[in-house]
């Protein structure tokens, strides 16, 4: 496993809640990456780690890699990849994203 492999995974299995996207939670610099933030404010989770891709190459190609996903942003809960900006909306709109974050300190 590269550095950069083994930095991602202790990002995720350390922090309950991690979301690689494009700038950060106050400024995101997409609307995607901004949408996500939106969906987990509106679960309740207000204390999640976010990872600026743009800031660093290595974890931006690396991510994709580490996830075998194509795209940003990419949600994490308690070190398993959930999905994308899509996803993160079909699953809000089920219930099911509420249920997997619920019970996490936010």
């Amino acid at each position: 496993m590269s550095d950069v492999q083994q930095r991602i995974r202790e990002t995720v299995t350390n922090n309950p809640v991690v979301l690689y996207m494009k700038g950060d939670a106050r400024f995101p610099q997409c609307g995607f990456s901004a949408t996500a933030v939106q969906i987990l404010k509106v679960c309740g989770v207000n204390d999640f780690v976010t990872v600026n891709v743009l800031a660093d190459e290595e974890i931006r190609n690396g991510v994709k890699e580490y996830a075998n996903w194509p795209t940003i942003p990419q949600l994490y809960i308690k070190g398993e990849f959930i999905g994308g900006c899509d996803i993160m909306k079909e699953m809000y709109q089920s219930g099911e994203l509420q249920q997997l974050l619920e019970g996490i300190a936010v």
